[in-house]
């Protein structure tokens, strides 16, 4: 029997992850916004440097979670984490009890509403380190990396991870299982709390212009993130941020998350990303001058977005 998998937020990072999922059998449903019309008619391309070039066409094409005709096993939640979204509310009339939530998602401190929202339920803590942009409408390049890293928060965790991450590798995709899924999310907020607002305030820079340019910079933000990290106690590797900046010279170019929402004109991850990180500073005492300083230079961009 197959695996029904229902797929919220379908950008870039939801096709992908659902196009791979029906590669490897499952019946995979998407719920799209401004893409639906062209999603139900043509499915999504996908432009793949590892996994080559194919069309994924979904099971079921919705524009709301509440018009999917079926019981979903997974429902990966892989929309933007902002505060205008509820995400409780989103998922609720899919949730069911044989339901799995699976959140694919950035950010640090995001888990704890889901999980009060919904304690009968297991739920499933997803990263993605991944180098995927969506550059027309239905059509996603995959230039780099694909990892997935997923981890239970609850208590009563079944065989059903083990289940999604055996669907995963079926597609060849790297795909891990952590014990400490919460430290993991630390670990990723390094990169993502220097690059992502750095690409949107110096005006487009791509990843290798920003390093070629304010390496520095992006050392001490990353530092301040690592900091926080240990006194929340989530200790992360001391070679974390060497091995970050050189992951980052690989890639040659790339193109941010954050970046591709600001140009677009969309909302940004700025507290899910920054906006949380020094939260949980000040609750631990831990003074975070450059990440303070870019945080409120970032809210200062999304006013721009919010102006005539």
């Amino acid at each position: 029997m197959k695996n029904k998998i229902l797929i919220i937020g379908t950008g870039a990072l939801g096709g992908f992850y659902g196009a791979l999922l029906a590669k490897a059998g499952a019946e995979v449903s998407v719920v799209c916004h401004s893409e639906y019309e062209y999603v139900k008619q043509y499915g999504i391309n996908i432009n793949s440097s590892i996994f080559g070039k194919w069309t994924f066409t979904p099971s079921q094409v919705l524009q709301k979670p509440e018009d999917y005709s079926d019981t979903a096993d997974f429902i990966l939640l892989c929309t933007k984490v902002i505060p205008s979204l509820d995400r409780v509310a989103l998922i609720k009339p899919v949730m069911k009890p044989e339901t799995t939530l699976v959140f694919i998602q950035n950010g640090v401190e995001i888990e704890q509403e889901l999980v009060l929202a919904y304690p009968e339920y297991e739920i499933i803590s997803g990263l993605a380190y991944i180098c995927c942009n969506r550059i027309s409408k239905g059509h996603l390049l995959h230039s780099a990396y694909g990892r997935l890293t997923l981890g239970s928060l609850t208590d009563s965790a079944t065989s059903k991870i083990e289940n999604l991450i055996t669907l995963f590798k079926a597609s060849k995709l790297e795909c891990f299982l952590v014990d400490n899924i919460i430290a993991e999310r630390w670990k990723k907020c390094v990169w993502n709390a220097a690059f992502n607002p750095i690409s949107v305030l110096s005006g487009g820079l791509l990843t290798l212009s920003i390093l070629q340019s304010q390496e520095s910079l992006v050392r001490q933000l990353m530092n301040e993130i690592c900091l926080i990290a240990s006194a929340t106690g989530h200790q992360v590797s001391d070679d974390i941020i060497d091995l970050n900046i050189a992951n980052t010279y690989a890639i040659d170019t790339y193109k941010t998350s954050m970046l591709e929402d600001f140009e677009h004109g969309r909302p940004m991850e700025t507290e899910a990303i920054l906006g949380n990180a020094l939260l949980a500073a000040k609750k631990v005492g831990i003074d975070s001058p450059h990440l303070e300083t870019v945080y409120r230079l970032m809210k200062l961009r999304e006013l721009k977005l919010t102006l005539p």
